[in-house]
């Protein structure tokens, strides 16, 4: 076989820092994994680059820190036998070469030190098994036992040994694969998604969190759809949101159908994926109509409705979120405001009035663009001249939030009459009244009936105030 070097892959004067601490320690040590795919890809290189070194990848790692003129602190995980230290804006991690045996409830394994092969053998993919030597004597070599090259060239993801035992050892591997194959556009190749089908419910034993980051992953890919058609095809969409493949499938009653609001998301997801890397706008697109599901009926007057789906699509929200261990804070709100008011701008569309778009931007508040945004990915049906006639009701929306906004003053807003001046006026302690006054004047400037100023509303708290039976002082 031919040996092919890759040293302008090694130019960075970091490597021949590595390799002269390497040879220092007298051992050998090869990039590989991520940085040599996406290099032979010509991707845009990782901000990570992992180092195998056939001995102590801990002390390369601090004789490399010696090495360099910053002296970087070097963090060590005993856990796991590797070492880490960042070098301008690259993490890089070093790892002794190691063989892995597993045992079926875990996907943690038992770890020995080996040989690069060995090394090599462990990884999850023929394409991040590909290594480059650090080595003096063959410095640039690419060292490929499983072909990883060809799959490159192949655009596919293929497990360097046996798939089924590769996912049933590391369960996390299935969503790797996937994610993978969403990520770079590459196909897994057909005995490993078998594999993937027949050891789907073995992800139960990995945590939500590292689902989660894998999730993230490929929501935050080019086309999302890609990943989310794999789950739904291999059986673990239905283990890790089953709420998304509840939309699966088309009724018809009498001869009326609803669309499938399955695919109908992927579609939104991709549009969204477009024009925003926004993560938490990404995932508000996945189940903005995960509500329809549960609110489905049926009747003979109006076919197929979904009244309140995004009432409960919202709610649903927080139980996928804790049910994943996604966070509860202000990220899963925001999902949840989306979903919530994801059809309001839709409506809005038909009759825009300047109370409607005054009520929406207060609703939505600083986040009225994202809204515009989703609603505008909602857009997916092939009929051009629909297309076209909703996107320029969207544009007549978007202008309208814009001359109300700035004409109106409304977006987080606070009722121009404070709780204390009420009190004062009135003579009151603490009531229900001044709530009542509060809001009345709120519901009138969102109205249009007053300005949102002070004096206007001013003089309508003390007409309210008369008519709830109140004397000023």
């Amino acid at each position: 076989m031919q040996k092919t070097y890759y040293t302008e892959a090694l130019s960075a004067e970091i490597f021949k820092i590595i390799s002269d601490a390497a040879q220092q320690l007298n051992l050998d040590s090869y990039v590989i994994g991520g940085y040599v795919r996406d290099f032979m890809l010509q991707r845009k290189t990782l901000k990570d680059i992992d180092i195998v070194a056939v001995g102590s990848g801990v002390e390369l790692a601090q004789k490399v820190a010696e090495l360099l003129p910053n002296k970087p602190k070097v963090q060590v995980f005993k856990t796991y036998g590797t070492a880490m230290l960042r070098y301008k804006e690259t993490e890089i991690e070093f790892v002794g070469a190691r063989k892995e045996s597993y045992v079926k409830e875990s996907r943690n394994p038992t770890v020995s030190k080996g040989s690069l092969q060995d090394d090599q053998n462990r990884r999850d993919f023929t394409i991040n098994a590909l290594a480059l030597s650090l080595n003096k004597s063959n410095f640039g070599l690419l060292l490929d036992p499983f072909n990883g090259m060809a799959d490159l060239e192949a655009n596919s993801i293929r497990t360097p040994l046996n798939p089924d035992i590769t996912y049933s050892d590391d369960p996390l591997r299935m969503m790797r694969a996937i994610r993978f194959a969403t990520q770079l556009n590459f196909k897994i190749e057909e005995k490993s998604l078998q594999a993937i089908v027949k050891n789907a419910s073995r992800i139960n034993i990995i945590t939500r969190e590292r689902i989660v980051v894998e999730l993230n992953k490929i929501l935050e890919s080019p086309k999302p759809s890609i990943g989310f058609l794999l789950l739904e095809k291999t059986g673990l969409l239905e283990l890790i949101i089953p709420e998304l493949l509840a939309l699966k499938g088309v009724e018809e009653v009498e001869g009326q159908k609803h669309k499938d609001n399955f695919y109908h998301t992927l579609e939104v997801v991709d549009n969204i994926a477009k024009n925003t890397d926004n993560l938490w706008l990404r995932w508000a697109a996945l189940l903005h109509d995960i509500g329809k599901a549960p609110t489905k009926k049926f009747n003979k007057k109006n076919g197929w409705t979904f009244h309140g789906h995004e009432f409960v699509g919202s709610k649903m929200v927080y139980t996928l979120f804790k049910r994943l261990k996604m966070p509860l804070n202000n990220k899963m709100k925001f999902v949840q405001k989306m979903v919530l008011l994801s059809s309001r701008p839709i409506v809005l569309a038909s009759e825009v009035t300047d109370s409607a778009v005054r009520r929406l931007i207060f609703d939505a508040g600083d986040d009225v663009t994202s809204l515009m945004t989703l609603c505008e990915a909602d857009i997916t049906t092939k009929n051009p001249k629909k297309f076209k006639r909703y996107h320029k009701n969207f544009e007549i929306v978007r202008q309208k939030i814009k001359e109300v906004e700035e004409r109106d003053r409304v977006r987080n807003f606070q009722p121009p009459i404070t709780g204390e001046e009420i009190m004062k006026v009135f003579n009151l302690t603490p009531c229900k009244e001044i709530g009542l006054i509060k809001e009345a004047i709120k519901e009138a400037i969102l109205d249009g009936k007053i300005p949102n100023e002070h004096e206007a509303s001013y003089q309508f708290m003390l007409k309210k105030g008369e008519q709830l039976g109140l004397k000023t002082n």
